[in-house]
C-alpha cells in the first residue's frame, strides 16, 4: 500500500531529478522508482512516508515546467470497497464501525473507510473528493482492497509431472502466504460501559490518548460520548482481534484507574461488559457452571443485570466483573471467549444445511450385518449418504432393538434410511412377503408437539391416513435440555419418507427462533453501523 504514481512528468524527467526532489521536501529515499514515459512509480518504506509524499508534492510542486500529480498506485482489479480521506480537520470526532485513524505526522488527519459494497466507495469517492469542512478540502484516494483480488488459478500440470494436489502445501494463498488460507472470521466486537467521568481521560488532550491506544493495540475504538445524554456511563466499542481488544480493555481500564487516583476517587472502578441477551445464557451455563468457573479461575465476582432491564431497544446485559486489573482482565479474556463461541456457533447455524437427527430401531439381531467386517459397510454407507450414522449402546444384555441415530440433511436421511431398510431385507430378517417396518424417533421443541397432534388430533390422523405409518406423540413427556419431545413413527420406508410435515413443522420453529436471535445478535455486532450513509464525520 506505499506505493505511489507520480504523473504529468516531463519526458526529460530522471530518477536522480526524483529522488533528489524527495530529498529536498524532506522525504525518505524512495527504495525503488520505475520510471516510464510521463509517470513513474515509487516505493516508500511505510505508510507514513507515502501519506506525507502525496500530501506534500501532489499539485504542489513543479519538475520541469510541469505540476506533478501523486496518488497511491491502485491496480484497477483492487479499487473496490477500501478508500482513505486526508486533510480532515483534526478536531472532528468520528462513529463509524468500518472506519480506521491513522497516526501521521501531517497535521490533519488520515482516515481509512471500507464500505459495504464497491458501488458506495465509488460514491464515497465522486462526493467527498473536494468537499470542503472548515476550510479543509477533503481528498480521497483508493487503497488496496486484497479482498477484491481475484483467486490464485491453479496452473495446468503437464502429463507425468505432479498434480495439483501435491503442490497444494505451496500454493501462495490469498494474504501471499502459502498453504490453506484461514477463514474469515467474523467481527464480534468488545463493549464495555464506562462512568461518564472518565471519557475525558481515556479521550485525551486533541485525542492522544484514545490514538495512542488504536495503534498500540491494532484496535478501532468508538467512544459513543453522545449516546444518552446525561447518562452516568457511556458504552465503549471496540473492534479488533480477541488479543487486541483485550490488550485495549486492559488499557482502558488503567487509564480509567490511574484517573481515579489523580482525582482521590476512592471507589475501585469495575469493568463492565455488554452482552446482547440472547448469548448471556450460554456464558453462565447450566446452573452457573462456566459463570462459576471463571469466577474461581480468575479471583473475581462476577454479577449479571437483570432480565426485567431489557427492552426492545436495549437488548444487551450488563455484566460487572470487580476485582484487581489483572484478575479483571483475565476474566474479560475468558467471558468474551464464550460469547464469540456462542455467537459464532449461531452464524454457522444460520449459514449451514440444516441437519436432521433421526433415531431408527433395527433387530438387534441386524447390528452385525449393518456394521460389516471390521466396520466397513457402516462407514461406506455413510460415505454414500452423507451423513453420521452411529449405533447406540446396549441398555441391557437381552434388548431386542438397538438405536441407530442418523444425522445429516434430509437428502441424505433418505439415502441412509433406504439403504437400511434395503439391508434388513437382503439380509432375510424380515420373510419375503413381509413388509421392512421399523420404528423410528424424531424430536421436536415441545411447544411445537400440540401443532403435531392438531385440535382433537386432527392433524395426526391426517398423517398416518396419508402415510400408512402409525405416529405417536407420548403424553406427559418431560422436555430434555433443549426443550424437545420424542414423535415417534411405525411404518414401512416410503409411508414414513411422506412424513416430513413433522420435520418441517420442527425445522420451521428452529429456524424462526434462530433467525430473530440471530438478527439482533448481527445489528448488536455492529450497533453504529449505517449502511446507507458515505460517511458520518462529526464535530465533538
Amino acid at each position: 500500500m506505499n506505493k505511489l504514481y507520480v504523473g504529468n512528468l516531463s519526458p526529460s524527467v530522471t530518477v536522480e531529478d526524483l529522488k533528489q526532489l524527495f530529498g529536498e521536501r524532506k522525504l525518505p529515499v524512495a527504495d525503488q522508482v520505475l520510471l516510464k514515459s510521463g509517470y513513474a512509480f515509487v516505493d516508500f518504506p511505510d505508510q507514513n512516508s507515502a501519506i506525507k509524499a502525496i500530501e506534500t508534492l501532489s499539485g504542489k510542486v513543479e519538475l520541469h515546467g510541469k505540476v506533478i500529480e501523486v496518488d497511491y498506485s491502485v491496480p484497477k482489479k483492487l479499487r473496490s470497497r477500501k478508500i482513505q480521506i486526508r486533510n480532515i480537520p483534526p478536531h472532528l470526532q468520528w462513529e463509524v464501525s468500518c472506519l480506521s485513524v491513522l497516526n501521521t505526522d501531517t497535521e490533519t488527519a488520515v482516515v481509512n473507510v471500507t464500505y459495504a459494497t464497491k458501488e458506495e466507495a465509488k460514491v464515497a469517492i465522486e462526493k467527498l473528493t473536494g468537499h470542503q469542512f472548515d476550510d479543509c478540502s477533503f481528498k480521497v484516494s483508493y487503497i488496496m482492497d486484497m479482498d477484491a483480488a481475484p483467486p490464485v488459478q491453479t496452473p495446468r500440470t503437464r502429463r507425468g509431472g505432479r498434480s495439483s494436489r501435491d503442490q497444494g502445501d505451496s500454493q501462495p494463498g490469498p494474504s501471499g502466504g502459502f498453504g490453506t488460507p484461514r477463514p474469515r472470521q467474523h467481527d464480534f466486537p468488545l463493549r464495555m460501559l464506562v462512568p461518564t467521568q472518565f471519557v475525558g481521560a481515556i479521550i485525551g488532550k486533541e485525542g492522544l490518548t484514545i490514538k495512542n491506544v488504536t495503534k498500540q493495540t491494532q484496535s478501532k475504538v468508538d467512544i459513543h460520548r453522545k449516546e444518552n445524554a446525561g447518562a452516568a456511563e457511556k458504552p465503549i466499542t471496540i473492534h479488533s482481534t480477541p488479543e487486541g481488544c483485550s490488550s485495549a480493555c486492559r488499557m482502558i481500564l488503567d487509564i480509567m484507574q490511574k484517573e481515579a487516583n489523580e482525582t482521590k476517587t476512592t471507589e475501585d472502578i469495575p469493568l463492565k461488559i455488554l452482552a446482547h441477551n440472547s448469548l448471556v445464557g450460554r456464558l453462565i451455563g447450566k446452573e452457573g457452571r462456566n459463570l462459576k468457573k471463571i469466577e474461581e479461575e480468575t479471583g473475581t465476582k462476577i454479577t449479571i443485570s437483570s432480565l426485567q432491564d431489557l427492552t426492545i431497544y436495549n437488548p444487551e446485559r450488563t455484566i460487572t466483573v470487580k476485582g484487581s486489573l489483572d484478575a479483571c482482565c483475565k476474566a474479560e479474556m475468558e467471558i468474551m471467549k464464550k460469547l464469540r463461541e456462542a455467537y459464532e456457533n449461531d452464524i454457522a447455524a444460520i449459514n449451514a444445511p440444516e441437519q436432521e437427527v433421526v433415531y431408527l430401531f433395527i433387530p438387534t439381531q441386524a447390528v452385525g450385518a449393518l456394521i460389516g467386517k471390521k466396520g466397513q459397510h457402516i462407514k461406506q454407507l455413510a460415505h454414500f449418504a452423507g451423513a453420521s450414522i452411529k449405533i447406540a449402546p446396549a441398555e441391557s444384555p437381552d434388548v431386542t432393538e438397538r438405536m441407530v441415530i442418523i444425522t445429516g440433511t434430509p437428502e441424505a436421511q433418505f439415502k441412509a434410511q433406504g439403504r437400511i431398510f434395503g439391508k434388513l431385507k437382503e439380509e432375510n430378517f424380515f420373510s419375503a412377503k413381509e413388509e421392512v417396518k421399523l420404528e423410528t424417533h424424531i424430536k421436536v421443541p415441545s411447544t411445537a408437539a400440540g401443532r403435531v397432534i392438531g385440535k382433537g388430533g386432527k392433524t395426526v390422523n391426517e398423517l398416518q391416513n396419508l402415510t400408512s405409518a402409525e405416529v405417536i406423540v407420548p403424553r406427559d413427556q418431560t422436555p430434555d435440555e433443549n426443550d424437545e419431545v420424542f414423535v415417534k413413527i411405525s411404518g414401512h420406508f416410503f409411508a414414513r419418507c411422506n412424513l416430513h410435515q413433522i420435520n418441517d413443522v420442527h425445522v420451521q420453529v428452529r429456524q424462526n427462533k434462530v433467525s430473530i436471535n440471530n438478527a439482533q445478535q448481527l445489528e448488536c455486532s455492529n450497533p453504529y453501523f449505517s449502511g446507507d450513509v458515505l460517511y458520518n464525520l462529526k464535530l465533538c
